[in-house]
């Protein structure tokens, strides 16, 4: 028998790293219990619900994409995604932190997806980035993605350099630091490679745990089992922020890393017995995707996320002129991408209510034109930051990247590298009806 002949449940069954765990006693009404603590108002959540003409969110599918490479325990991550998110009272305003962008620091440049398989990395670290980001991953409703460019500010013809980092991953993966980032989390045990990552602590939930993935940036994750919950109910206070982040910085200065080269927020919001610190990688001035994200309760540290690969320098790149990176906006091999959303969706303008239909549309008429929106996009600036790329390999790099300003405040990015840096055949080959075209 194939494993195509088996039944497709008992194959996912078996593949399940899980299947042999025993939950704890009273685990399973726990559960159950926190999940029917509060009350919900079904009106209330109709009419918050309620179908909009405005934003089609595309961000969920890259923060699970995230949290699963984390290990195998995708659960954490995306239940401390959802935690961590702010509520409508307490928006974020797109930071790659979480939170607020720091005050003077630029917010992250995105590249389209990369080897990777994620736009801005695989790990623990970007997996914040992504779930926190109100800005970016996201797509206006109605945004057809055919775009034409027209620039209305003056762009330089002249060709240059520009300074290229990346994650040194293998430095840092080693039973020492692992040991390190245990002993200031408090997790007890030996650091063991085991299914592809480092693990220490317990395995099956019943004591904190630390895991770190074997991916480009090294991401960690821990989980503490604390429970800030079940001791405030629906009276719940979070912590100041200043303990937050100050709680953060101790962890990052205890496992060795330069805590000043981070930038720091915090969020929370209402009813909530916790808050989330973050720590942002910066590089001149720029936030770089790799962050720490710590969640913070009375009790101590809930939950902590990050990348512990260190930056390094990898020499200059040569760079093209302002008006080629324009010019490749239009040019499919380069996947421009809309990294900020225009400001109008950024305030919440995402137009009128959606209303039920009572007929269905009309039959067009013979010779109608046929619908193809093109969106007309205005550039107004234009500038260098960098952007993780991440390589076939699985490594990580920051590369010169152009972030072109639209005139509705939207921000476009595209590599700034020039084509003989660039190795265009890592793409592979698709083949249609014997025709084989590179990708």
């Amino acid at each position: 028998m194939s494993d195509h002949d088996e039944d497709p449940v008992d194959r996912l069954r078996a593949a399940d790293p899980a299947a042999d765990v025993e939950p704890r006693e009273g685990f399973g009404a726990d559960v159950i219990a926190a999940a029917t603590a509060m009350p919900v108002d079904l009106d209330a959540e109709r009419a918050r619900r309620r179908p909009r003409r405005g934003l089609v969110i595309a961000s969920i599918a890259a923060s699970i994409a995230a949290a699963v490479v984390i290990g195998g325990v995708a659960g954490y991550g995306i239940a401390t995604a959802a935690q961590t998110t702010a509520s409508a009272d307490s928006p974020s305003d797109g930071g790659a932190s979480g939170g607020a962008a720091p005050d003077g620091v630029l917010p992250p440049v995105t590249l389209g997806g990369g080897a990777g398989g994620s736009t801005e990395g695989g790990g623990a670290g970007s997996s914040a980035d992504s779930a926190q980001s109100t800005d970016r991953s996201m797509v206006p409703w109605g945004w057809t993605g055919r775009n034409a460019f027209h620039a209305s500010t003056i762009l330089s013809t002249g060709a240059g350099s520009a300074a290229a980092y990346g994650f040194d991953a293998v430095s840092a993966s080693n039973a020492e630091t692992i040991e390190a980032l245990a002993a200031a989390l408090g997790v007890a045990g030996t650091p063991e490679i085991r299914d592809g990552s480092w693990q220490v602590g317990a395995a099956d939930g019943t004591g904190p745990s630390l895991w770190v993935s074997l991916d480009g940036q090294l991401s960690a994750g821990y989980y503490s089992t604390l429970d800030p919950w079940s001791a405030c109910g629906e009276a719940c206070t979070a912590p100041e922020e200043a303990p937050a982040i100050a709680a953060l910085r101790d962890l990052l200065t205890r496992i060795g890393a330069d805590a000043d080269a981070f930038a720091y927020s915090s969020e929370t919001w209402e009813g909530s017995a916790t808050r989330t610190a973050y720590a942002s990688r910066t590089i001149d001035g720029q936030q770089v995707g790799q962050s720490w994200s710590l969640e913070f309760a009375a009790d101590g540290i809930v939950s902590v996320y990050g990348g512990l690969a260190d930056v390094v320098q990898m020499g200059d790149y040569p760079v093209v002129s302002e008006q080629e990176a324009f010019d490749r906006l239009s040019d499919p091999r380069f996947g421009a991408q809309l990294t900020t959303l225009p400001l109008a969706a950024r305030e919440g303008d995402v137009g009128t209510e959606w209303t039920p239909p009572t007929e269905p549309p009309a039959l067009p008429a013979p010779g109608s034109a046929v619908s193809w929106g093109v969106n007309d996009v205005e550039i107004v600036s234009v500038r260098l930051g960098l952007a993780s790329q991440w390589q076939d390999d699985g490594s990580v790099l920051l590369v010169p990247t152009y972030v072109f300003g639209d005139a509705g405040g939207g921000e476009w990015s595209v590599i700034a590298v020039a084509e003989g840096s660039l190795d265009f055949s890592a793409g592979g080959e698709m083949v249609f009806g014997g025709a084989e075209v590179l990708y």
